[in-house]
């Protein structure tokens, strides 16, 4: 243990802080008593030994000295990860520090909102957000939110702590700006991986139909073409199992905000709309917005975008053919929280859209894919991508929550927002936050025994954090300067597309010109300084679509021959990593 640390932990064995330390809303609180009831009942296991939380806690209690009695308000979308935070992290934290925290759960597109209201409004909503790194590129830009690096090195030094170990976050380069600044700092995280039924796919006369059908074996599909085989396997031929209809894909279609996230959630670089880099394309992006340098240059193909061209059409179109032929009819109807829990009902054969923080609504006892054991009948397995992916894309996304601070709350609500932000992501809680929410954040989480012992009940959850893999799952990137005001836009211009009032290629079209008529008023506007949008001038979309990279002219066949990979040796590989 280092020297300040059994400084620490000797005040919490031997009484030995100062009666100034003792103050709170209420007088004599023992706040080491507090901790040591807090580590002993409810926060086990941990990656840290029980002194060395004992330690930690008590640095949250010394730091807090100066904020006693305050009481704040923070907001997050709502998750299993922050209903945990809400209600008991709330209580641990006040009975450690003697700040009280008021913690709101809402809807993620209700804290954009309120992140905006404040952001324009120099109004104090709220002292601290969760909100995703999919906003990085804004916040990096318009100067209203604190740089954490800034604020960890000066103004909030005294309430940084010296165990945040940000080395260990995985998610840490996905909240880093394009000036190499943290702005965020992640609190929960989960990708959107491909989902399938383990137990209908190693049947043996499932597997032999299937290959005597489309002639290869039956298995996670690698591409977009073994995945549509796969769907129509089930929704067509197989129709029943055990007297239930079952289908071979899942997804929703409801005209709402969470139907943007449906595609700005990396469907366009799936289908490999984008360029190459990681952790997103470059020059262009997964949302198809080129930039030059770090200058947001235009989403149309004629401006060298690719938000229109022919391979977001196609990811437009496929949506939609799958949704209509292979998923329930209720489908169409649902948004993001209805679909999620779907395939626990047991008629899902595979979804290729699949947010890993429905992995708790899957392993619940007595559902119908999960064994008497607990074990699941449902494994989780990369993504397959489309025709027009190439090697070193990124093959899907990757959701990280993440805490932010604004500059237009006042100091002391700031510093004890950025306790409390600290603190519920602290290495002495931070594995049992982990196995509450099943949103990992942290590499020492990832590696410790307790997730090993949960892993066979997780259908590969572990092992995918645990394998290289994960690197190919990321956020929305700097690509993006404007995120509340161009993720308004999909929702609406894809639901015309379902709704049959214009075609995949119109509603691209129309997508494109309005982000390009976004990012043209950004630049007049002139606030967001060196990396603000400077658009290419337009010109003929043969001219980019014959460049190397993205924009890609529209292949002469878009259904290659499928292709899959048994899970068994799939999941090898992971574990080998």
């Amino acid at each position: 243990m280092k020297n300040w640390q059994l400084m620490l932990f000797a005040g919490v064995l031997f009484g030995c802080s100062s009666p100034d330390d003792q103050q709170a809303p209420t007088e004599n609180v023992d706040y080491a008593a507090n901790a040591a009831r807090w580590v002993s009942d409810e926060f086990q296991p941990s990656t840290l030994s029980e002194a060395e939380q004992l330690a930690e806690m008590a640095w949250f209690t010394a730091a807090a000295e100066e904020l006693r009695g305050l009481s704040i308000n923070v907001v997050s979308e709502t998750l299993a990860t922050h209903e945990y935070e809400s209600t008991t992290l709330t209580e641990a934290f006040f009975d450690i520090t003697g700040i009280r925290v008021t913690h709101d759960l809402i809807q993620e597109g209700d804290v954009i909102e309120k992140l905006q209201t404040q952001m324009q409004s120099g109004e104090n909503v709220y002292d601290g957000y969760v909100n995703d790194s999919d906003l990085i590129g804004t916040h990096a830009r318009y100067g209203y939110v604190v740089p954490l690096s800034d604020f960890m090195s000066g103004e909030g030094a005294d309430v940084t702590s010296p165990t945040l170990d940000l080395d260990d976050f995985i998610g840490i380069s996905f909240t880093t700006g394009p000036d190499g600044k943290i702005y965020q700092l992640p609190d929960q995280q989960f990708a959107n991986l491909y989902w399938f039924r383990y137990d209908w796919f190693t049947n043996p006369e499932l597997q032999a139909q299937f290959e005597s059908i489309y002639g290869y074996a039956l298995g996670v599909p690698v591409n977009w073409s073994a995945y549509e085989d796969i769907a129509e396997f089930f929704s067509e031929h197989v129709k029943e199992i055990d007297g239930e209809q079952v289908f071979g894909h899942m997804d929703y279609g409801k005209k709402d905000p969470s139907l943007g996230w449906r595609f700005t959630d990396a469907w366009l670089s799936m289908a490999g709309a984008g360029d190459a880099g990681i952790p997103n394309g470059l020059p262009v992006d997964e949302w198809g917005i080129r930039v030059e340098g770090c200058r947001p240059a235009g989403s149309s193909v004629t401006r060298g975008g690719a938000a229109n061209g022919p391979a977001a059409v196609y990811a437009l179109q496929k949506y939609m053919d799958w949704l209509k032929r292979f998923a329930p009819p209720e489908a169409g109807g649902m948004t993001f929280s209805e679909a999620g829990p779907v395939p626990a009902q047991g008629q899902i054969a595979q979804q290729i859209f699949w947010y890993t923080t429905f992995t708790g609504d899957m392993i619940q006892p007595g559902l119908d894919v999960v064994n008497a054991d607990g074990t699941p009948k449902w494994r989780m397995a990369p993504s397959p991508h489309g025709p027009y992916w190439q090697e070193g894309m990124k093959l899907g996304y990757q959701d990280a929550g993440s805490w932010t601070l604004l500059k237009s709350t006042p100091l002391e609500r700031r510093k004890a927002a950025w306790l409390y932000a600290q603190f519920v992501t602290a290495k002495t809680l931070s594995l049992k936050k982990t196995m509450v929410g099943l949103t990992p954040i942290r590499n020492s989480d990832l590696n410790s025994d307790a997730m090993t012992e949960m892993a066979p009940k997780l259908g590969g959850l572990v092992e995918f954090y645990r394998s290289p893999a994960r690197t190919l799952w990321t956020p929305t990137g700097t690509n993006v300067p404007d995120y509340p005001k161009l993720a308004q836009l999909w929702w609406a211009n894809v639901a015309n597309a379902v709704s049959g009032e214009v075609t995949p290629q119109a509603a691209m079209d129309s997508l494109a010109e309005q982000q390009d008529r976004v990012l043209e008023r950004l630049a007049q506007h002139g606030v967001l300084g060196e990396c603000g949008p400077e658009l290419n001038e337009p010109r003929d979309a043969e001219y980019w679509l014959q460049q190397p990279g993205a924009p890609k002219p529209k292949l002469a066949n878009e259904k290659p021959a499928g292709e899959t990979v048994p899970y068994d040796e799939l999941i090898q590989v992971w574990q080998a990593n």
